[in-house]
């Protein structure tokens, strides 16, 4: 079996995974808030562990891993979102989690194992912080019920940060109610315009922390392998959920491996809304960045190192896609992906180094072997695969006059071949089917693929025409060389058309038309 191994950020050493159970590996990464489009930094997390998701199926089964990802139905930012548009909140989340279903499909990604909402277990989160409070590490104040963080020994360990120094460094006002500054809140009061629900403490919501730490229980148990997010959630979210939960469940250990992903940056930048520079992942899809190419762009960057994102790399990484798709076109993908690859993937989630093996590949001219390699990454699909067919039907529209006028030709030539045989004339039915034949044969030389069919034909670029290089045609001897796309495709429909009307005027002397 392919070992494993993982940056823990607990730990802050790459260990070799090892799953509680390996009939039953289970990860836990840390959804939106439903409130808004998601950005393009929110989508970074949801590609990095969808490909750690795509590699621990092929390691131990598609049915023995369980990925949990949540959705945070109840915050005060949706709160605030309902009371700025007078929408009811209800509305807002189902419209929300619709958009990023969508948009996180549209980069390719496998539906998580569960997608629990907040908002559906209330009462699991009631009943864990009375819980805590039972056992001494939560209190009641003022209708709040907050978390004792120096109850908790090691609070602090995942971040590196100790109390006293998180406390120097705290620029927020601390509410009067605390016993120490760091507590936080597991659960707040609710006044009649707001979300909320009855609970021993008075009607009120549950704190943001708690939420993640309920739901992973219930789904995943006391103890599971991985949990996942952006590095941003690392203190104080996940901190507060390692508090809360390893008290709550002393028996077990929380999560096992924890994996954060660095930041994503736009031209160099951080990506902000002063700077233009914030957009969401449907603005680029809308754009026409076909959302494969968001996804090989974010690949190209190790997880653990910032992102940036520039137009010149989805514009290079679209020009890769492209080449890749024409190569690998009619082609079944091999047994397995490249071992170069899963080793790559395997090492700390390396799609670096595995995108590294996938131009390889490529260059090698690997078809098989690059398909299943980068399908095991989710490129490739069938499901991404809309843009490139739609550019097809684009650029097939370029030569269509001329193809099918050509292939019209061939048409009347076949025609007339079984009107020559008929009428007892076989040399000349030979000539007109060997002029058909050549036609056909023409066209295959020029770049294009040509299928007869019993009742008609089709035709499709071929890879002459998609590798923007040489192309060599054998008619009257001569070279087609090329730069561009515009220059290659204007000097082969000239000879398209000219061989066409070469081929119109000889069947004209024969007295065929």
């Amino acid at each position: 079996m392919v070992e494993i191994r993982l940056k823990n950020t607990k730990t802050r050493t790459v260990e070799r995974f090892e799953p509680l159970d390996p009939k039953n590996v289970r990860m836990y990464v840390c959804g939106p808030t439903v409130y808004d489009r998601a950005h393009l930094g929110n989508a970074r997390p949801v590609v990095v562990f969808d490909v750690l998701f795509r590699l621990l199926r092929q390691v131990y089964g598609a049915n023995a891993v369980t990925y949990v990802r949540n959705f945070t139905d109840v915050e005060d930012k949706i709160n605030a979102r309902a009371a700025e548009t007078g929408r009811p909140i209800s509305e807002i989340t189902e419209e929300t989690i619709g958009w990023y279903l969508d948009d996180m499909g549209a980069l390719g990604t496998l539906e998580p194992t569960h997608m629990p909402r907040a908002t559906d277990y209330i009462q699991e989160m009631v009943d864990m912080i009375a819980d805590l409070v039972a056992k001494g590490h939560a209190y009641e104040a003022e209708g709040h019920v907050l978390f004792r963080v120096r109850s908790y020994e090691a609070y602090g360990a995942l971040s590196g940060r100790s109390v006293d120094d998180m406390i120097a460094g705290a620029r927020v006002e601390v509410a009067p109610y605390k016993e120490d500054p760091m507590d936080f809140v597991l659960w707040k009061p609710s006044t009649e315009d707001l979300p909320g629900w009855d609970s021993p403490w008075g009607r009120g919501r549950p704190g943001w922390h708690i939420e993640c730490s309920a739901m992973s229980y219930e789904l995943l148990g006391e103890s599971f392998d991985i949990h996942g997010g952006g590095i941003d959630l690392q203190f104080p979210h996940h901190e507060n959920e390692i508090a809360q939960s390893c008290c709550a469940h002393p028996g077990g250990g929380f999560a096992k491996v924890w994996m954060h992903n660095e930041m994503l940056q736009v031209e160099g930048k951080k990506m902000s809304k002063s700077l233009g520079n914030f957009f969401t992942v449907r603005d680029l899809l809308d754009q026409g960045v076909p959302g494969e190419v968001i996804r090989f762009v974010f690949l190209h960057t190790h997880y653990r190192k910032p992102m940036d994102w520039t137009e010149k790399k989805a514009k290079e990484a679209q020009a890769t896609l492209r080449k890749w798709r024409t190569l690998t076109a009619g082609t079944e993908p091999a047994a397995s992906a490249s071992a170069v690859v899963i080793d790559a993937l395997a090492d700390d989630l390396n799609t670096a180094g595995a995108v590294t093996e996938l131009y390889r590949l490529a260059t090698a001219g690997d078809a098989a072997g690059l398909l299943a390699s980068a399908r095991l990454m989710g490129l490739l699909t069938d499901e991404l695969g809309a843009w490139f067919a739609a550019e097809q039907e684009i650029d097939k529209s370029f030569f269509a006059t001329e193809v099918d006028a050509l292939m019209a030709l061939r048409s009347e030539l076949k025609a007339i071949g079984k009107d020559r045989f008929k009428l007892g004339d076989r040399e000349g039915g030979e000539e007109a089917f060997a002029w058909s034949d050549k036609a056909r044969e023409a066209c295959e030389e020029f770049g294009f693929a040509i299928m007869d069919l019993p009742d008609r034909y089709e035709w499709e670029l071929g890879p002459k025409l998609r590798r923007f290089g040489i192309v060599n045609t054998s008619l009257g001897g001569q070279v087609v060389s090329t730069k561009t796309k515009a220059d290659l495709w204007g000097e082969v429909l000239k000879r398209l058309k000219a061989y066409r009307l070469n081929l119109r005027r000889h069947m004209e002397e024969r007295d065929w038309l």
